[in-house]
């Protein structure tokens, strides 16, 4: 019993260890991902981003809920499974990729979702190491890109986070009834990152909001003076924008939006 103790012990110091050494493992998914994309130039070839980290290709995009506006759900097999064919670049190390893997394994359990190795399949999710955290929302045909940088971007809620995105899913802070639950700070938002608060039209699967979804970024996000963005109503001190996984809500309404059998 005492070398179980013991083994135990040494093994939450190693992950504080770690952790420690890790200046982005502190944070909320995000916070982490505002600061890595932040922080980066994209390439050329990359899409714009909006919301931090949603991947759009024109203006039409912008402000709109795909799973509203054309459809963005992955198709259903016969037998109520909707399986999502990936492929993960080989930029990643063993490490890395056993991250990405377990995120992507992380539905199997809780959803009907299943994401397979792709083999021939036209439609799939082409996971690469490019600059910054993003996604596109929902299926939109072909490969389509879910960037996982190697510098900031490979942790499981953030894998979770982007997945989310793939599946149809928009940040819970531009929900179309979300002034019933936050009130955006409009003063201490960064001059000309405004839209990034926009409401959409989305189907909230009769789930109420959730201050504390994977999707939920943190109060002082896109702030120009280091004060809060959002802020919840009518409790301003309820947690908020601290997950650091999917939570039942999540899950909730992955199964709602595909139909599963909860």
């Amino acid at each position: 019993m005492l070398v179980c103790k013991v083994t135990v012990a040494l093994w939450a110091l190693l992950l504080q260890c770690s952790a420690d050494k890790d200046p982005l493992a502190h944070l909320s998914v995000g916070e982490r991902i505002e600061r890595v994309n932040s922080n980066t130039v994209y390439g050329v070839d990359e899409p714009e981003l909006i919301e931090g980290d949603i991947a759009v290709s024109d203006d039409s995009e912008k402000n709109a809920d795909p799973c509203t506006s054309r459809g963005c759900m992955w198709p259903k097999s016969a037998n109520g499974r909707v399986y999502i064919p990936y492929v993960i670049a080989n930029q990643y190390t063993d490490r890395e990729r056993q991250i990405i893997e377990r995120g992507l394994d992380s539905f199997s359990s809780v959803t009907c979702i299943r994401f397979i190795p792709r083999s021939n399949e036209r439609d799939y999710i082409s996971i690469e190491s490019l600059s910054g955290c993003y996604s596109k929302i929902g299926r939109t045909g072909y490969a389509q890109t879910l960037s996982l940088a190697r510098s900031g971007c490979v942790y499981y809620d953030t894998v979770q986070h982007e997945l989310l995105h793939a599946l149809g899913f928009n940040h819970e802070q531009t929900r179309s009834d979300r002034d019933s639950y936050i009130r955006v700070a409009w003063e201490n938002i960064i001059e000309g990152k405004e839209h990034n608060f926009n409401k959409k039209a989305t189907l909230n699967q009769d789930t109420s909001y959730d201050y504390n979804s994977v999707m939920q970024y943190h109060k002082t996000a896109f702030s120009k003076n280091g004060l809060p963005t959002m802020i919840p109503i009518p409790d301003p001190n309820v947690p908020f924008g601290t997950a650091t996984e999917m939570n039942n809500n999540d899950i909730s309404r992955v199964n709602r939006l595909y139909q599963c059998c909860e």
